[in-house]
């Protein structure tokens, strides 16, 4: 094990809702800590902004595009989600 990788057991568990939105009630700093991925449909991915491993989405921005609040658009896709820490 390198220097700077945590032992498994000190991470907290992945949870199975989760935002990099600090507003959102889904947002969980203490798993941002470590790095995460994301595999959509056996693809990784690495512009996911929210996701749901039992309802089987992500969210990940739609470009520049912003809504009238100023918040970045976001879109939907369905299909199989697994997170895993790196």
């Amino acid at each position: 094990m390198s220097e700077n990788q945590v032992p498994a057991d000190a991470r907290p568990p992945i949870p199975d809702h989760l935002s990099v939105d600090p507003r959102s009630p889904h947002h969980n700093a203490a798993v941002f800590e470590h790095e995460i991925g994301i595999r959509f449909n056996d693809k990784e991915r690495s512009d996911v902004e929210e996701y749901c491993i039992s309802e089987g989405w992500i969210k990940f921005r739609a470009g520049k595009t912003v809504d009238r609040k100023g918040q970045p658009l976001m879109l939907k896709l369905k299909g199989r989600v697994e997170a895993f820490y790196r």
